[in-house]
């Protein structure tokens, strides 16, 4: 299949694309329970809990909100910032040797996430390749999260991007829908064998 258009610009997504990233490579460790640690992790930090530190909700506040709702649980809330490192242990390989061929090949390459600034700096002090990108955009440093168009569109002004020229990765479907709705070409992340094929297919040698 040929591209639809000329595309020259890739922008990435970072978590669950880039990094593998799981709560519970974490909390294995600290239930002994699977069942009280997949209830902790869908009553207590929730994913929507820590969608709002990636908006910027400082780490304090989130502890107290949630320790106000469950006190009993207070280690184990405390535990999801101080040893969140442990929620990453490593890279998508695959993914990354894509991003290296891409940068390899000189393609100019970007990065949208929803990321806490804090656990990003983190994350780039810990993972080198974070290196190859031109620019990043991180919810948590900007106060926009996806799918909102604000982030996107900073992709735009920020760093004099052509969103037309881009192709998006983004293993969150609303993600790449709301990408798409503004112009860029995206692609739903599944499988780094299955992003390369999406890459060749928009003309890029991977």
């Amino acid at each position: 299949m040929k591209p639809a258009r000329s595309l020259t610009t890739v922008v990435f997504d970072v978590g669950m694309v880039l990094l593998d990233w799981n709560p519970r490579y974490l909390y294995r460790h600290i239930f002994a329970d699977a069942t009280e640690m997949e209830w902790f992790l869908a009553n207590v930090c929730t994913t929507e809990w820590n969608h709002a530190q990636d908006g910027g909700r400082p780490w304090p506040d989130a502890e107290a909100e949630a320790i106000s709702r469950y006190p009993a649980y207070a280690d184990q809330v405390r535990a999801f910032r101080a040893r969140w490192q442990e929620m990453v242990p490593g890279a998508v390989a695959g993914s990354v040797a894509i991003l290296e061929a891409l940068a390899k090949a000189g393609v100019p390459l970007y990065a949208i996430t929803n990321f806490a600034g804090d656990t990003f700096a983190e994350s780039c002090a810990r993972f080198p390749f974070f290196a190859h990108f031109r620019g990043i955009l991180v919810s948590g440093r900007i106060g926009a999260l996806k799918p909102d168009s604000a982030i996107y569109q900073r992709l735009a002004t920020d760093y004099d991007v052509e969103l037309t020229r881009c192709l998006f990765i983004d293993d969150v479907p609303a993600n790449v829908t709301a990408a798409r709705a503004i112009g860029m070409t995206a692609v739903q992340f599944t499988t780094p064998e299955q992003l390369a094929e999406d890459l060749r297919e928009q003309g890029f040698a991977v």
